[in-house]
């Protein structure tokens, strides 16, 4: 079972058909909808600061997420992908973005709807990344608009595969496996 730990007297909370990691770690101020994922290693620390995520998320391996005392605040929205190893600190993910592997995004960063941030971008601080745009580089810069209703589709399938791969834990090993040695 993952590791729910409470702090200053804030519970995290989420909702139905979530899926943790074993070794996923969820602290303090973080409330989350129904439907989310948080795979091996991700770590959401709201310890100093609010994280609010939405339905249908999915927070991959290795990711972390934190604030800034009483300054910043993590919201994300519904159908949001974040990639493995990515870095969200104190920033906004509207619904359907999506944050590709190893980006990083900072502090009071807005990343629109539809919007997809690049494997590997850096958003800094404030950046306002336009919905349906994509976004790449270090420091990350805009690239081109991304037709609305596919990226809206593509980010949406993405999330859903994820509750796809989720389910795929829930099952009971077969036999001969090394958990089941008859």
């Amino acid at each position: 079972m993952a590791l729910f730990k409470s702090v200053r007297g804030f519970d995290p909370q989420y909702g139905k058909n979530c899926f943790f990691a074993e070794n996923a770690t969820i602290i303090g101020d973080v409330i989350m909808g129904d439907g989310c994922s948080i795979w091996f290693n991700a770590v959401i620390r709201g310890d100093v600061n609010a994280i609010r995520i939405g339905n249908n998320v999915n927070i991959q391996d290795g990711s972390v997420l934190h604030t800034l005392y009483q300054k910043s605040t993590i919201e994300i929205g519904d159908h949001v992908s974040i990639g493995h190893n990515v870095t969200i600190h104190g920033a906004k993910i509207e619904d359907y973005a999506l944050i590709g592997m190893g980006a990083i995004v900072l502090d009071d960063a807005v990343i629109g709807e539809g919007a997809i941030v690049a494997a590997g971008a850096v958003v800094l601080s404030g950046t306002k990344v336009k919905p349906y745009s994509i976004y790449a580089g270090v420091p990350a810069k805009f690239v081109k608009m991304a037709d609305p209703e596919q990226t809206k589709n593509i980010n949406k399938r993405i999330s859903g595969n994820y509750q796809l791969y989720a389910s795929w834990y829930q099952e009971k090993p077969s036999k001969g496996s090394l958990l089941d040695p008859e």
